[in-house]
């Protein structure tokens, strides 16, 4: 391993680690639930199993390929690599967030798409759609993402949580918090006795899409 290569694994294990302990403190995770990971060429970092974030040391990087064999580490991968995986063998992602955040996991058991009650949504490529039910760790829930994920950059998963990614940990970390709180927002709005949250439509979504695009980060109004 290069001096140079070696740097950028180590800059991107101190990511992964400082983006896990940021789900937690924002209460995205509880305990050890929820996983991280970024992608250096073919190597994957991943949040090893069962190691509560704040514990997590340099010395515990923990990496697979993308076949999912262990070359860096000897700390058991997150049960959830095959998620991981499928979402950097069909996608151009450089990382990828996984949390049991409450609110979004609360709408998975729900509805099958997530309300557009906000032009949040376009910021994930438009409506989010809820992966069908299957076991934690198992190829049947990564396909099922898969399925959910088509055109999209984050989906929830049900009865489950979240899954975004992006070019950065920030920016798939960033569309963690939007779509949590989109979730919160629809939960919200859904509760008041005798309304019905308006809905934007898809052409209002679709507006909302071509205004971002050009911008390499999610862009609100400011």
């Amino acid at each position: 391993m290069s001096d140079e290569w070696r740097e950028s694994i180590e800059r991107a294990w101190g990511g992964v680690v400082s983006t896990a302990r940021r789900t937690a403190s924002e209460g995205l995770v509880v305990g050890t639930s929820g996983n991280v990971s970024a992608r250096v060429g073919s190597t994957v970092l991943v949040t090893p199993s069962g190691v509560p974030y704040d514990r997590l040391r340099p010395e515990d990087l923990t990496g697979v390929d993308l076949e999912g064999n262990q070359v860096l580490g000897t700390m058991a991968p997150t049960s959830e690599l095959p998620l991981h995986l499928a979402v950097y063998r069909n996608t151009d992602a450089a990382a990828v967030v996984h949390t049991h955040a409450v609110h979004a996991t609360a709408v998975s058991t729900l509805v099958a798409e997530v309300p557009s009650v906000h032009y949040a949504a376009a910021m994930l490529g438009g409506p989010v759609r809820v992966a069908a039910y299957a076991r934690y760790g198992t190829d049947e829930l990564a396909a099922n993402m898969l399925t959910a994920l088509r055109d999209r950059t984050g989906c929830l998963l049900g009865n489950h949580g979240t899954v975004t990614y992006g070019a950065t940990l920030d920016e798939a970390y960033d569309r963690t918090a939007q779509l949590e709180w989109l979730c919160r927002l629809w939960l919200a709005a859904s509760s008041v006795p005798g309304r019905t949250p308006a809905l934007l439509t898809p052409e209002q979504l679709g507006d909302v899409g071509e205004a971002l695009k050009g911008y390499g980060q999610p862009r609100q109004d400011r």
